[in-house]
């Protein structure tokens, strides 16, 4: 394959990505995920408090991290992050969360689950759903099974009552036990506790010998997914307190993502304007770069997005934002050496050629010192912060790939044909010998 086969088969791989990034980011409201700062929701601050069974080690504040992290994955959050903040702190924040209360308590939840023969139970009060029990009203002996037991829960729909239940699976010793016990209690009732509130309290109608129950009560939907949520990430081993507490309205980070996205337009507005004035037909070449830079971006962002590996915010479109200015510079260096080498008396095709060769190593240069400086800042960085480490890192791949594919192949196509012809309107005079 000669050299223009090869130019041109780049250029038609760039076209092939940019048809693939608008059918995976378009419409962009439903292929990007926004995060907290745009889409609103809970952002709350957790300080773990020792107990007297348990101290802060760090073996300790790793399973709290690990079940804070299934507990809002179980809430069925898109891109709900727990981060560790210093020695006892945990960030957890939960974009587009509908009842903060309700995560609030599925957070703070220590997820001690225990059920209780109602008989074993020292109260005067009605054992029916949300009755909050006294901390002596019964032994801790006397639960026949414990949140422990629990292997997997998981919300349904009772086929009777078009309810909502939660669905427990249970280990071999929660089986054994629960079949032994319910099969000597059939007509008696057992009172299911949750961290000293009363979740159901059924009676046994037969023996259940599979370890496969359910819960149900009066609780809505939402609640039955929060229960499995607590239940199946398990119990917390030390309490939590609650630090600082923050909901952000949508309103309002819709007003920043407007505001976000139309400085981002108008920063590229005005490149643009500026490289078709400064560099004429150059100028216009460095438009389709961009433009072919800004889809594939969002195509980029949209795959993770829908990976659940990228949620966009404020700091993440200020990253944006910079890498539209390392896309110009790659075209600009490519330009400025392609003039520089006409000057000096190569023809056209030659100085494409050789120009755009080293002005592309320059650019992988000053864009690998970036991208080092942006990868430390995401491993180091929590929150907000590691977005825009990451459009940044993203951005500079993209603006690398654009500039091998596209801008390069596409400056020697034209230094072969149109530029030779017509060199004024590319800012240039014409060349008389090949060097």
């Amino acid at each position: 394959m000669d050299p223009k086969q090869k130019n041109i088969l780049a250029l038609a791989l760039v076209v092939v990505l940019v048809g693939l990034s608008w059918w995976q980011f378009w419409p962009l409201d439903t292929k990007i995920t926004q995060g907290l700062d745009i889409k609103g929701g809970l952002s709350v601050i957790l300080t773990a408090e020792p107990t007297a069974n348990e101290t802060l080690t760090e073996d300790v504040m790793t399973r709290v991290s690990t079940i804070l992290t299934n507990r809002v994955n179980g809430l069925g959050v898109s891109e709900a992050t727990v981060q560790r903040q210093g020695s006892d702190s945990f960030l957890v924040q939960l974009p587009g969360v509908k009842d903060s209360d309700e995560a609030l308590q599925a957070l703070q939840s220590t997820g001690r689950m225990d059920f209780v023969p109602a008989t074993a139970i020292d109260t005067t009060q009605t054992l029916t759903y949300g009755v909050q029990l006294a901390e002596d009203s019964y032994e801790a002996s006397a639960a026949v099974i414990t949140g422990a037991n629990v292997t997997n829960a998981a919300t349904g729909i009772d086929s009777l009552t078009n309810q909502p239940v939660v669905s427990l699976g249970l280990d071999d010793l929660g089986t054994q036990a629960w079949a032994e016990y319910t099969s000597s209690s059939v007509g008696q009732q057992v009172v299911i506790v949750l961290d000293g509130i009363v979740q159901s309290a059924p009676v046994v109608n037969e023996p259940i010998l599979t370890g496969d129950t359910q819960i149900s009560g009066s609780f809505t939907a939402d609640e039955a997914k929060r229960l499995a949520a607590v239940l199946q990430a398990g119990a917390l081993p030390v309490n939590l307190a609650f630090s600082e507490s923050r909901v952000v309205g949508p309103t309002l980070g819709h007003d920043s993502l407007t505001q976000g996205l139309l400085a981002g337009l108008i920063g590229l507005g005005l490149v643009m304007f500026f490289m078709a004035l400064y560099y004429r037909g150059l100028g216009l070449i460095s438009w389709f770069s961009l433009g072919f830079f800004a889809m594939i971006f969002l195509g980029a962002l949209a795959v993770l997005s829908r990976f659940g590996a990228f949620a966009l915010s404020l700091p993440g479109i200020a990253g944006m934002v910079l890498t539209v200015g390392l896309a110009a510079d790659s075209s600009i260096l490519m330009f400025e050496r392609f003039k520089e080498e006409v000057r000096l008396g190569k023809t056209f095709r030659s100085a494409a050629k050789s120009s755009t060769k080293h002005a592309l190593l320059t650019s992988v240069d000053a864009d690998v010192v970036t991208l080092v400086s942006a990868m430390m800042l995401y491993l180091i960085a929590i929150g907000p912060v590691k977005g825009f480490a990451l459009t940044l890192m993203i951005g500079i791949a993209i603006d690398l790939t654009v500039a091998f594919l596209f801008t390069r192949p596409a400056i020697i196509l034209l230094a072969e044909s149109v530029v030779a012809k017509k060199p004024f309107l590319f800012g240039m005079k014409g060349a008389d010998s090949d060097a």
